[in-house]
């Protein structure tokens, strides 16, 4: 059973979250009322990550999405991905969707926090920034408008997947590049865990 942090289940055992980033900590008024950062301060990830709060943003891209595509406004593609990069950046702090996120919507949501390891969902939204970025040149660069709009739609149905069924295939990108030896496991110690539950629950191999 995971531990509890801030009232928060931590989803594998014998990992703490730094206090630091306990759920129940008042909000950092540096973020609200922009007061000085540094620059590692401002152009950092936060880890963990509430997944509620994850979700909501995937919420938000798949409405700027089906927008898009819908209206047929091409320029909404560039918002997209400016979006996508301030948020790979600097997490929620730069992020007009990620603020909002975070600190509106989120804290009047019925739900408590759920924390999840931060660089996978950093490496989720590069992939969205690349999809995004490749819909606005395929736009504006080439003039292939289907094209476009094909690859916005991909970015829909894999931030829909996150935002109505917590399943982020970004995350499980990053999972299967670690078990790969693609990216050291020293980046995300509890990054092999996303398997974790696969491998508890998997018989014990027989003793010869």
């Amino acid at each position: 059973m995971g531990r509890t942090v801030g009232g928060a289940a931590a989803s594998v055992s014998g990992w703490t979250p730094p206090q630091t980033l306990n759920p129940t900590k008042p909000v950092d008024k540096r973020v609200l009322f922009f007061e000085p950062m540094t620059a590692s301060e401002l152009f950092s990830f936060p880890n963990p990550v509430n997944e509620v709060a994850a979700r909501v943003v995937a919420g938000g891209v798949v409405l700027l999405g089906v927008l898009t595509i819908v209206l047929q406004q091409p320029w909404l593609s560039v918002v997209i991905a400016v979006g996508f990069l301030l948020r790979v950046l600097a997490g929620p702090k730069l992020s007009p969707l990620g603020l909002l996120a975070t600190r509106v919507i989120v804290p009047r949501l019925p739900f408590r926090a759920k924390l999840v390891p931060g660089p996978p969902k950093r490496f989720a939204q590069t992939i969205g920034l690349t999809f995004s970025t490749a819909a606005a040149l395929l736009f504006f660069a080439f003039g292939l408008d289907t094209a476009a709009y094909v690859v916005l739609g991909a970015l829909v149905v894999a931030a829909s997947l996150e935002s109505f069924a917590g399943f982020c295939l970004g995350c499980q990108a990053f999972a299967l590049l670690i078990r790969a030896g693609v990216i050291p496991e020293e980046v995300c110690e509890r990054c092999n865990d996303i398997w974790g539950a696969r491998k508890a629950s998997a018989p014990a191999p027989p003793v010869s």
